[in-house]
Order: C-alpha cells, then sequence, then structure tokens
C-alpha cells in the first residue's frame, strides 16, 4: 500500500515535463475526470503549457505487478495570479485509484500549497471544488466564497485561502 513517505514528489514547468510524464499526467486526469466521473469537458484547456504541475510518484515495485516502474499517485496544476482567476489558482487535483485512502490526497495538498505560496508569495489561492470535497479543502483553509455551481454535470463551489 501508498503511504505518503513512499512519494517522490516533481514541480515542473510543463516544457521540462518528460513526455512519459506528461502522458502519464493526461492519462490519469482523464481517467479520473473523464471516465470516472463520467464527465465530457475539454481537458487540454491551454492552461497547462503556463502551469506549474506538482506530480507525486510511487515506485511500482510494491504494486503488485511487480514491473518496478514508477507510477504517478497524485497531480495538481498551479496557475498563476491573472492565469484563470485574479489570485493564483491550483487545480486538476487527482488522486489516482490506487493511492486513495493512503494519505497521498492530503500530502499533495500540502506539498501543492507550499509551492504555490513559494512561486507568489502573498497572493491567495483560489480553487474550483467539488462540493463534496468542501470539508477536506476548508481542512486547509480554504473558505467558501460563492453557492454552488454546476461545471459539466458536477456540482462545485469556489474557495479561497
Amino acid at each position: 500500500m501508498t503511504t505518503p513517505s513512499t512519494i517522490d514528489w516533481q514541480f515542473s514547468r510543463f516544457a521540462d515535463l518528460t513526455p512519459f510524464d506528461l502522458y502519464e499526467v493526461l492519462a490519469q486526469r482523464q481517467n479520473v475526470f473523464i471516465l470516472e466521473q463520467t464527465c465530457l469537458y475539454p481537458d487540454i484547456d491551454g492552461y497547462d503549457l503556463e502551469a506549474r504541475h506538482l506530480l507525486g510518484w510511487r515506485n511500482g515495485a510494491g504494486d503488485g505487478n511487480g514491473d518496478g516502474k514508477r507510477q504517478l499517485a497524485a497531480y495538481l496544476r498551479v496557475l498563476a495570479p491573472g492565469a484563470k482567476y485574479d489570485e493564483m489558482s491550483i487545480g486538476r487535483v487527482i488522486t489516482t485509484p490506487a493511492a486513495r485512502g493512503t494519505g497521498a490526497g492530503r500530502a499533495l495538498l500540502e506539498q501543492g500549497i507550499a509551492h504555490a505560496e513559494a512561486l507568489h508569495p502573498g497572493h491567495r489561492i483560489r480553487i474550483g471544488a467539488q462540493q463534496y470535497l468542501e470539508r477536506f479543502y476548508a481542512s486547509f483553509g480554504f473558505e467558501t466564497v460563492s453557492a454552488p455551481y454546476d461545471e459539466d454535470g458536477i456540482m462545485h463551489i469556489d474557495m479561497l485561502r
């Protein structure tokens, strides 16, 4: 079972992602947001090019297939202030099915917030969160600042930290 302590974190500009890294990110975003959540929307939205990407890798040796290849366990992207909102933002937050329930999601948010605040000190962070995750994000200091709204068939709320 994966634990946060077994995750290797990589914080990269888009141009520094290898083709393998990018493939894994896009494949997992498709698996989680489009297939698992049955939500048809344009995941490749133009923001990735200027975003910073946080990838959490785990070694595949203990995953049951024995191939030893690293696998993406968690991911998010950070957008600069003004890119999407007035504030900086964190989005496309995923924990892969194999890493869920291990604390990887909490570790991802801790890492993501720290990297975002180091990149853009003094700026607030805005997220468009799936409403069912409101308490999770609130535990990191995010406060709800909008009424619930439907985005691509899933109820969301805007939150600020």
